[in-house]
């Protein structure tokens, strides 16, 4: 996909480890690591969710505050770097007109890039084991772009779109909280826990239908396989062919590779965020 290069000036970018405002004490111990591990390969996940309903022990390793860095160098550390942040200015731009349109206030999320260990988010603590994750507490998008090569090796998702794709999932997330689809969402999960798994994943399936919006509303930039490679990572993420049928559907929480691929594909094809509605119709 021939993303526009990012202007540093227009994006929201920080990176670093346990010095982030609005962070949580409390440390991951190794049975959240296991349990994160599993979900940084369905992306998406919701430490507001999942973090606060963990045990916790043990101390989170934290990364050593050093020098700021700067939003420049932070998206040229390396290449999956620029790359989000070339996607992370392109979904600004797709979005923020939608909601003028809409009549919704729009507020562009940050994009958190943690190398290596751990960080506090107003969610609570986050890791990189736990792969790209949204908290919309802070209504920030948090990654290690060292995952990209272990989705990669692990999943067979490779290519720019594979990769585009998993930011502009999170970035569905953010545009969920705007929306106050979120917290409606969250408010019936209260009410009825029984639903909640299949609530999270109506939540999955739009935020991967609104990751296909924007690829859709710009299409002139999608170059040949760009739509396989987002099919491909769409289906390797689903939860029946993560789980190899160890975990009944009923505790699926972000569908099946049948489902977030078909999600992503109607997203592609119209181009239109309002078909996204039908997955959170409750």
């Amino acid at each position: 996909m021939r993303l526009n290069p990012f202007d540093a000036s227009k994006i929201n970018v920080g990176g670093g480890g346990g010095g982030f405002p609005g962070g949580a004490g409390g440390g991951i111990g190794c049975g959240t690591i296991a349990i994160a591990l599993v979900a940084a390969l369905v992306f998406g996940v919701d430490p507001a969710a999942m973090l606060g309903g963990l045990q916790q022990s043990g101390p989170v390793a934290t990364q050593e505050q050093g020098s700021p860095q700067s939003a420049q160098e932070l998206c040229t550390a390396n290449e999956y770097a620029t790359e989000s942040c070339n996607a992370l200015q392109s979904l600004d731009e797709t979005w923020q007109p939608a909601f003028a349109a809409a009549g919704i206030p729009f507020k562009q999320p940050r994009l958190w890039f943690i190398s290596g260990g751990g960080v506090n988010t107003a969610c609570g603590p986050g890791s990189s084991a736990m792969g790209p994750f949204y908290c919309p507490a802070d209504q920030t998008i948090y990654i290690d772009t060292a995952f990209y090569d272990q989705m990669a090796r692990q999943l067979g998702a490779q290519g720019d779109f594979a990769r585009y794709y998993v930011i502009a999932h999170e970035y569905g997330h953010h545009i969920q909280t705007l929306t106050g689809v979120a917290s409606q969402i969250r408010s019936v999960q209260s009410q009825n826990p029984q639903a909640a798994n299949q609530l999270q994943v109506r939540m999955e399936l739009q935020a991967d239908c609104y990751a296909g919006v924007w690829a859709g509303k710009n299409r002139n930039l999608i170059e040949p396989g760009d739509f396989e490679e987002g099919m491909t990572a769409a289906s390797a993420i689903g939860d029946d062919n993560l789980t190899g049928g160890r975990v009944s559907a009923e505790n699926f929480t972000h569908g099946t590779s049948a489902q977030r691929s078909e999600a992503l594909r109607a997203g592609i094809q119209s181009a239109d965020d309002t078909v996204c509605d039908r997955y959170v119709q409750i």
